[in-house]
């Protein structure tokens, strides 16, 4: 229960965190913050993270295993980098016109997906 919890958690932070680096972008396409200076989405995109740390923080302390969760350090960050990943690609080819998956990002992602695999190799 504490693994799905932690890479539920995860999945928040990181639709959080995308939506804070890259939605300002989608926003000027769409016009709203056309004319916004750069330190007023400097202070949106905070504004959104620290909604994010609130999902970040619990899920690295439910899935840790220095707070008796299952999870390694280095097998949390190998989650939340994968989830990052995914939560991107979904971000970016649903959102954004002109960027689509190609062949080298599905082979990039296996690649990556292989690497939490080897995360949890004893």
């Amino acid at each position: 229960m504490k693994a799905f919890l932690t890479i539920l958690l995860l999945i928040c932070s990181n639709v959080l965190m995308t939506f804070a680096w890259y939605g300002n972008l989608k926003l000027k396409e769409m016009r709203p913050s056309q004319d916004w200076p750069l330190y007023v989405i400097i202070l949106v995109s905070w504004g959104i993270a620290l909604f994010e740390y609130c999902f970040m923080i619990p899920a690295n302390r439910i899935g840790s295993k220095i707070t008796g969760g299952p999870f390694s350090l280095m097998q949390l960050k190998i989650i939340q980098e994968a989830i990052s990943l995914i939560v991107f690609t979904a971000f970016s080819t649903m959102l954004f016109n002109g960027e689509s998956l190609h062949w080298n990002h599905v082979v990039a992602f296996v690649l990556v997906l292989a690497a939490v695999a080897f995360a949890f190799i004893k």
